[in-house]
């Protein structure tokens, strides 16, 4: 009875061990790489498999997520002759986990290594400040040499990140004092610009100023013109309408008479001012003419008078 019992159990510890050789659950963004007798057989997917124990193997196990994978940081020289410290971080995923298996002993060496040659070479064909502009190049070149290679390890690099470019100090120092230079021109260059506009902006204020100055007098004396030729056509339409009067007048009964009084008046009047002018007289060469003139004069009067008395005696 004992002999059953401890049989029993040996049996069932044999069962146990065996189906839990037989079931294989592998989790998700996982596959493991079964061999059958040291060959290759297959590739169990995420969920529950079966396999043969004893016979059938799980060889590898791969992690189909992404994995970043940080590459030891290495001087490299550039064109113009420069040492130059760059430390970079690679993604990549497995894609084809046989060939991952049995494409290389150890993939993860191999792309570090791989992506850190590619990178010296990359480096190498540019010069010192080309390197700090051009990061998106020498990444999509680490990348594109890395991937084809990678192809044979079941392996695809997603992408390549430089971290750091560290030069050497006395360049650091340079590059510093380049920096410090250029900013210091920019703010000379600035600074002569702004007495450039400030000197034009004076000049253009005061160009507009003397325009605006001389178009004031321009207006003034254009209005001092035209007020001067309005009173100068005023006192011609004054003095040819007198004289249309004057013209007129003389054409009436007595109007001739009374101009000649009035010249007569005129006369006499210039020679009494002539007179007092000054110490000496001066007489007319013909004092006949000026009697002769007073005496039509009197004579103009007297009439005037006998006919306005004439007049009133009628009224």
């Amino acid at each position: 009875m004992s002999n059953f019992l401890i049989f029993s159990i040996f049996f069932v510890l044999l069962a146990i061990i065996f189906v839990s050789q037989c079931i294989k659950v592998v989790p998700q963004q996982n596959a493991w790489v079964v061999e059958r007798l040291g060959k290759f057989h297959a590739v169990l997917n995420p969920g529950l498999n079966i396999i043969i124990p004893f016979i059938d193997r799980v060889a590898y196990k791969h992690s189909l997520k992404e994995v970043p994978l940080d590459t030891p940081s290495q001087v490299c020289i550039t064109k113009d002759n420069t040492q130059l410290t760059v430390d970079g971080v690679l993604f990549f995923q497995v894609t084809d986990p046989q060939r991952a298996s049995y494409g290389t002993s150890n993939y993860i060496i191999a792309i570090t290594q791989l992506a850190q040659t590619t990178l010296r070479s990359v480096v190498g064909r540019m010069e010192l400040d080309k390197t700090f502009e051009e990061r998106d190049l020498i990444n999509k070149s680490v990348v594109s040499a890395i991937d084809e290679a990678a192809l044979n390890w079941g392996v695809k690099v997603l992408r390549y990140e430089i971290k750091d470019l560290t030069p050497p100090a006395v360049i650091l120092q340079a590059m510093q004092q380049q920096i410090t230079a250029e900013r210091e021109k920019r703010a000379v260059v600035a600074a002569s610009e702004g007495r450039k506009l400030e000197q034009i902006n004076l000049a253009t204020g005061a160009k507009e100023a003397a325009i605006a100055q001389s178009e004031g007098e321009k207006q003034a004396e254009i209005n001092k013109a035209q007020g001067q030729a309005a009173a100068t056509l005023a006192i011609a339409q004054a003095t040819a309408e007198a004289l249309r009067m004057v013209a007129q007048a003389t054409n009436e009964p007595g109007g001739m008479n009374a101009v000649n009084l009035q010249v007569a008046e005129k006369y006499v009047e210039a020679f009494s001012n002539l007179a007092k002018q000054g110490n000496t007289l001066v007489v007319p060469a013909n004092l006949g003419d000026l009697s002769t003139l007073i005496t039509s004069a009197l004579t103009m009067v007297k009439g005037a008078r006998q006919s306005d008395g004439k007049a009133i005696a009628k009224s």
